[in-house]
């Protein structure tokens, strides 16, 4: 195994970290069950950056530390000074916008491993990642009801990309909380494992998605993402231009000659 190698982070609450071939991005906060402040918002999209230009990393997953939670939320504790006003409101909204945004549009796969509270903003940063996978006993909600908040217009958009309104209504109207299988049943997860077992299976899911094509996974994203968005009028130009690169790439050559030698490919990413 290849040493671990940590990035630096404008923050010591998220701590982040290349392990093989796999960027890892953990909310340290343990004492607050995680909850994000204003800093860490602010430093997301910093340490995303720095993934995203690393050619060694071919999948970012993101996680809590502490066993107790991924992230229970923003940090309230600040709401008095970062939304006091509708201005202030603003401005905070721009920060963590520019957080989900960070996530969501990484070119590269992204995993939230879950294992218990994900709540809140927390839910809104799982939801900005490709897969979700969560430890039983994991629980989600969005309680912008009971704080008598407007929820962010990117966290909302988040959620619809995922669930159906019908399902997106019914979490922002009851603002309680959902356990795993009502999180597998909304789509709002990809798998749920006992706990002892979620980082032996996330970690196999990296192995999977790391033997494959980095340049067909970043086609295959980029066009789910794009036609999903707007099926009726999505950038097909942009679509079939990755899609192209592919095919002019020495990974196809690789693959095809592997394939002919019965060999396992390797990929380089060009």
């Amino acid at each position: 195994m290849a040493p671990i190698e940590r990035f630096e982070s404008p923050t010591p609450h998220l701590i982040a970290e290349k392990r093989d071939q796999v960027g890892w991005l953990t909310f340290s906060r343990p004492e607050r069950m995680n909850a994000v402040s204003v800093e860490m918002w602010a430093a997301i999209p910093e340490i995303m950056a720095a993934f995203e230009a690393d050619g060694g990393i071919r999948v970012v997953v993101l996680t809590g530390a502490g066993g107790k939670a991924f992230v229970a939320g923003a940090d309230i504790s600040q709401f008095s000074d970062t939304r006091e006003d509708a201005r202030a409101a603003a401005e905070y909204e721009r920060i963590n916008g520019e957080a989900f945004a960070a996530i969501r549009d990484c070119s590269k796969p992204t995993i939230a491993m879950i294992n218990g509270y994900c709540i809140g903003g927390g839910l809104a940063i799982a939801l900005s990642c490709d897969l979700r996978i969560a430890a039983e006993g994991s629980s989600f909600a969005i309680p912008a009801a009971k704080l008598g908040l407007a929820y962010p217009i990117d966290g909302m958009e988040q959620v619809l990309r995922v669930v159906t309104p019908a399902f997106a209504k019914e979490i922002f109207f009851t603002a309680r909380r959902f356990d795993v299988a009502e999180a597998r049943a909304m789509q709002l997860i990809n798998a749920a494992l006992p706990a002892n077992e979620l980082e032996a299976y996330t970690a196999q899911i990296c192995t999977q998605i790391c033997a494959n094509a980095p340049l067909t996974l970043r086609a295959a994203k980029h066009a789910i993402d794009t036609i999903a968005a707007k099926p009726e009028s999505y950038d097909r130009a942009g679509v079939e231009t990755l899609s192209a690169a592919c095919f002019g790439s020495a990974d196809y050559a690789e693959g095809r000659a592997a394939f002919l030698e019965k060999r396992k490919p390797e990929f380089k990413g060009r």
